[in-house]
């Protein structure tokens, strides 16, 4: 018998997508910034031109996907060679009309990564039981802003410039590509290696059903050929047929914590830079926010044993909330460290129990495009809330504490409705028993 080929565990490998998609795609810009500064002379404005292109880049990539007939696997396999191909461009190139292209790019393909991992972990699990591990999943985008962190303070420290680091997370984004591969592997061999299996044993190689369970990762059925092959006229049925609709209270919701996230995500640094005077405790704050984020998804994957998504979400927004406020009446440097907390605590929390609710609300066949609303809503946001800010300073004089409210308010205010979400199959007195 031939060896059976040794596969990354699907958790860990949907940890790598998101670690390379969002650690270094969209994020790692943060730390690569000052060393940009030092040695390119990029200045503070064009470094925040080059953070807004990978901000629209993340809204063009979610709002594409609401077009696109592509497979999740698809998604997620053409959006991480992209971010390889985007950071590499980053050291490569000199030019900031040109970094400003990479930027952009690297948001769309951010944004694709995200939703096809999303869509095809969350479905795998959930097929196996295994929903808890979702956690493990969604850490990846903390551990990512870690090791894209640690990576520039040491490759600093080494003397690297700041267009041989791009290269090294260039590369370093290949081998978590590599890692993560098997997502999409697993969907092209599934019809060969059903076909492999003797017909005494399964019949996957002649049953569209079975073909169809083990690309999606779902386990074998055990029901009789007759049901099974029902089965796969309905899956045909239903990709024949229009998705379900989209669940707008959630892609709301979801919108207005992009608005509330992102000013303190924006503003907070800045009063961090003045309260903190040395660059390397500063710099040492990027990577503990990311193993913060890290470790808050899978104790909240354990918390929905007892509560509900719904209710998970509104806890984690107004725990930010108060993360927010914090350094906005109390101007010293133990507020900023319980702001990084629990800011940095709870942002992937949202992002996750927010988009298994959007599989749950629509099913699978509506999940990629639920969850692609959802990520251009919090994109939009994600634009918004800075221009707001930028207008009302320059016409009212608004300050930054003003800036740090406003994220509160947004997010205390967006907290309520998320307790009041029904999927569109339930009724008040009809929400089933122990669905989280």
């Amino acid at each position: 018998m031939a060896p059976r080929p040794y596969r990354i565990p699907l958790p860990l490998a949907g940890l790598l997508a998101l670690a390379v998609a969002m650690g270094i795609g969209r994020f790692a810009f943060t730390p690569v910034l000052p060393m940009m500064q030092a040695d390119l002379g990029l200045s503070l404005a064009q470094g925040s031109w080059l953070a807004s292109a990978n901000y629209l880049g993340y809204l063009l990539g979610a709002l594409l996907v609401t077009h696109l007939s592509w497979s999740p696997a698809t998604l997620l396999r053409l959006g991480l060679w992209m971010v390889v191909l985007m950071t590499a461009a980053m050291g490569l190139d000199s030019h900031w009309l040109g970094w400003l292209a990479w930027r952009l790019l690297a948001g769309v393909a951010s944004a694709w990564v995200l939703i096809g991992t999303s869509a095809l972990c969350i479905a795998r699990l959930n097929a196996t039981g295994q929903t808890e591990r979702s956690g493990v999943v969604f850490a990846g985008v903390g551990c990512g802003i870690a090791f894209a962190g640690l990576a520039c303070m040491g490759l600093t420290l080494a003397g690297t410039t700041a267009s041989q680091a791009w290269l090294w997370l260039a590369a370093a984004a290949l081998g978590g590509l590599m890692g993560a591969s098997m997502l999409w592997r697993t969907v092209d061999d599934a019809s060969p290696a059903a076909a492999a299996v003797p017909t005494s044993h399964a019949t996957t190689a002649s049953d569209p059903a079975a073909t169809h369970a083990a690309a999606s990762g779902e386990p074998p059925s055990d029901k009789p050929p007759a049901a099974q092959a029902a089965g796969a006229r309905q899956i045909g049925d239903a990709s024949a047929h229009a998705a379900p609709p989209l669940h707008w209270g959630l892609i709301l919701c979801y919108g207005v914590y992009g608005f509330g996230y992102i000013l303190p995500a924006t503003f907070l640094p800045a009063q961090a830079r003045m309260l903190v005077p040395d660059p390397w405790l500063f710099s040492l704050a990027w990577p503990v926010f990311g193993l913060a984020g890290a470790m808050s998804t899978v104790t909240a994957s354990r918390l929905a044993r007892r509560y509900t998504r719904p209710q998970i979400w509104a806890g984690a927004q107004v725990v930010m909330a108060v993360g927010v406020l914090a350094p906005a009446v109390w101007h010293a440097l133990p507020a900023i460290l319980l702001a990084a907390c629990c800011v940095g605590s709870t942002f992937m929390v949202i992002t996750m129990v927010g988009l298994q609710e959007a599989q749950a609300a629509v099913g699978q066949a509506g999940a990629k495009r639920q969850m692609a609303a959802m990520t251009a809503s919090f994109a939009l946001g994600q634009l918004i809330g800075p221009i707001f800010f930028s207008l009302t300073h320059a016409w009212f004089g608004a300050s930054l504490e003003f800036a740090l409210v406003l994220g509160t308010l947004g997010l205390l205010a967006g907290a309520v409705p998320i307790l009041r979400l029904r999927r569109p199959d339930q009724t008040p007195a009809a929400r089933p028993e122990g669905q989280r």
